[in-house]
């Protein structure tokens, strides 16, 4: 098997009329969130637009929310969240840091991919919300050959909000495949131990070169409605174990680590303690030396580098707290690309 798009399979008795057969190939996907092209007004409206009228996050009537978006929202939101982008956009390479650890990703698990198997895997990236698209992806594997795709989110934990909405649109764009390949989608790994220990390493570390050891560790995952944690979405379920497994690996007591969820939107209440209103909690209380990681994302973005690390950690200080240690996300670490791709392996059993 090769990676090479110019490699057809030989087909001696077909007519000479016949289209080309691209060698079978097998694919990755992996899939994040997504990323603006740019933060001024028109890149980001274009983004926060296809973001916020996804039903998966955002299940209000489109009757109702779509006037409310369209010219409400999006007419002022734009620039609040585009002056949040460009405090923390990667002015070199001129895209988001989301962008540039996504594509370091990429890169560092198809390195290992081909170890282990010898350079027969093609894997690729792609964004379910801006470029590139998911749809664009697909085209570029099916038109490479590949036959057979795995597609990967990006989320420990899963929510309707995140994983879900990326195997839509991942299941979408093969419908518009003549011949669609075989497909498969990967599980959470919020509970996988070798998931859990690069968590605890990553801390681990962040705490040995910490000038003051924290006091608490607080676990900030994404938030979602209350009301999807009574419809049956097992994300609350998840994150609350993955700290407890956390908890246990590190051999901390209950005291030291705490569960808290982030980014509220909209008027209804929200999966709870809010991270926001928690730190702030905890310097009042005399918690003066906290550190924050974010175990809910697998790359660091907006709501790590600008929410987390400038807004929860404004809050904390601004209620009395001194110390406050941002843990990054664990990105392209080694131990995450060896997670990853046993994950991968794991799934592509019986396709290889």
């Amino acid at each position: 098997m090769t990676d090479q798009d110019t490699t057809y399979l030989p087909l001696s008795a077909a007519p000479a009329d016949h289209p080309k057969v691209k060698a079978p190939k097998i694919g990755v996907l992996l899939s994040n969130l997504g990323t603006p092209d740019n933060y001024d007004y028109w890149s980001m409206r274009r983004y926060l637009g296809e973001f916020l009228s996804d039903r998966r996050v955002i299940d209000y009537s489109p009757w109702l929310w779509q006037p409310l978006l369209q010219l409400i929202i999006l007419t002022k939101r734009p620039f609040s969240s585009g002056a949040a982008y460009k405090s923390i956009w990667n002015m070199e390479a001129n895209e988001s840091p989301l962008a540039t650890i996504t594509k370091a990703q990429t890169e560092a698990v198809r390195t290992e991919i081909s170890k282990r198997y010898d350079g027969g895997v093609m894997v690729e990236y792609c964004m379910r919300y801006g470029n590139p698209s998911t749809q664009s992806v697909v085209q570029k594997m099916v038109d490479a050959g590949c036959q057979k795709i795995l597609f990967f989110p990006l989320y420990p934990q899963f929510a309707g909000a995140t994983s879900a909405t990326a195997n839509d649109e991942f299941f979408r764009s093969l419908i518009k495949q003549t011949w669609q390949p075989a497909a498969r989608t990967v599980s959470p790994y919020f509970d996988r131990p070798d998931y859990i220990n690069a968590l605890a390493t990553s801390i681990e570390r962040a705490y040995e070169t910490a000038e003051l050891r924290p006091e608490v560790l607080v676990c900030s995952y994404h938030g979602v409605p209350k009301r999807y944690l009574m419809q049956g979405d097992p994300y609350h379920c998840q994150c609350q174990k993955t700290t407890r497994l956390l908890k246990e690996r590190l051999g901390w007591d209950d005291t030291e680590i705490v569960t808290t969820f982030q980014s509220k939107f909209g008027p209804e209440e929200w999966l709870q303690p809010y991270t926001v209103e928690e730190v702030a909690r905890m310097a009042e209380k005399g918690q003066k030396n906290i550190a924050v990681c974010a175990p809910a994302f697998s790359a660091d973005c907006i709501e790590t580098l600008e929410e987390i690390n400038e807004e929860i950690k404004e809050s904390f200080e601004h209620a009395g707290g001194e110390h406050f240690t941002y843990i990054p996300c664990l990105n392209d670490s080694k131990e995450h690309i060896e997670t990853l791709s046993n994950v991968i392996s794991e799934n592509l059993q019986g396709w290889i």
